[in-house]
């Protein structure tokens, strides 16, 4: 076998080994963009709330393109809403998968119902609590402070949302809460 015909055999072996891991091929052209992962929703838990989960998820439809958030039609769901007495909440099983409670203390506090859905929901995929009190920061939460109304994620936030959908990122089960943090004895 000449030398040519030889590194020609190689390179069609490594281009198939990659084809078969689904790796993509270095400068490969694709025509078919990836389709978004479905992440199912049930706020019909979410009492007064239900709304505000709804627009949450439309949020974030509107900011990530590797991820949608569809209402869930047959009681199946990746996602739970309830409501309760307590602070707003989120407890992933993994990524995009877990449960949002919508705490009415924070909403008797004076904190913007919208902004709560859709950090809660942030958690969900993927994002960490971020207490920066800046209220373009939609993952800093309550500690932007009553007046911040912002439902937005910001470049960084969206980014990231984005980067755990398209890399399939694995996230351990954690409880995200507001409550604000008890003073040291």
């Amino acid at each position: 076998m000449s030398r040519f015909s030889m590194t020609t055999a190689i390179a069609g072996a490594a281009t198939a080994l990659l084809l078969v891991a689904g790796a993509p091929l270095a400068g490969a052209v694709t025509s078919d963009a990836a389709e978004p992962r479905i992440v199912t929703y049930d706020a019909s838990q979410a009492e007064e709330f239900q709304a505000a989960i709804d627009e949450a998820a439309e949020t974030w439809n509107g900011q990530v393109t590797n991820v949608k958030l569809e209402k869930s039609t047959d009681g199946q769901a990746d996602l739970t809403v309830l409501a309760d007495d307590g602070w707003p909440r989120a407890q992933t099983e993994s990524l995009g998968v877990g449960t949002v409670w919508m705490g009415r203390e924070a909403v008797n506090e004076g904190h913007h119902v919208p902004r709560i859905a859709t950090h809660e929901i942030g958690h969900i995929l993927g994002l960490p609590d971020d207490r920066t009190g800046v209220c373009e920061d939609l993952m800093s939460g309550a500690s932007a402070g009553t007046e911040c109304q912002n439902d937005l994620p910001n470049p960084t936030e969206k980014a990231q949302v984005d980067e755990n959908f398209a890399q399939g990122l694995v996230i351990a089960p954690q409880l995200f809460t507001e409550a604000p943090a008890i003073a040291a004895k």
